[in-house]
């Protein structure tokens, strides 16, 4: 099709469609209210603002790459639901991506950094074991 923007193969998870969505959404230039979710969110001392694409922890800016505010934006939009890395690579990277999943682990361990996550307790991005990863708390 002339202009399409992305290639969904089916079955489609809905969180994935979803997340395919919200992403080619934001390309064309939607707000975060045309898409039925809140501005700017707080989750403690972080706030993410899905309009503006920016990031704070304890008032002060949040220097995240593409990768890692996509992984934030994904995790925080269902807090609490449990992400497997292979859905995290396909709603992050945007694509079937059937490589190394530990990638999904290096970013996110590259977040955890930027974010202020202390090591080994974490309070928003958690570690599901031997499945991925949720956010929220405890």
């Amino acid at each position: 099709e002339s202009g399409a923007d992305d290639y969904v193969v089916k079955p489609v998870r809905a969180r994935v469609l979803d997340a395919r969505i919200r992403a080619v959404l934001r390309r064309v230039g939607g707000t975060a209210d045309d898409q039925g979710t809140a501005r700017t969110e707080h989750h403690g001392d972080l706030v993410i603002d899905r309009a503006g694409l920016t990031v704070t922890h304890q008032g002060r800016p949040v220097a995240l790459g593409p990768s890692e505010l996509r992984l934030l934006l994904t995790l925080s939009a269902s807090a609490g639901q449990v992400f497997s890395r292979q859905q995290l690579l396909e709603a992050v990277w945007e694509h079937n991506y059937h490589g190394d999943a530990r990638l999904v682990d290096a970013c996110v361990k590259r977040l955890r950094s930027k974010i202020g996550e202390p090591p080994g307790s974490p309070r928003y991005v958690h570690t599901v074991r031997g499945f991925g990863y949720r956010f929220g708390p405890r």
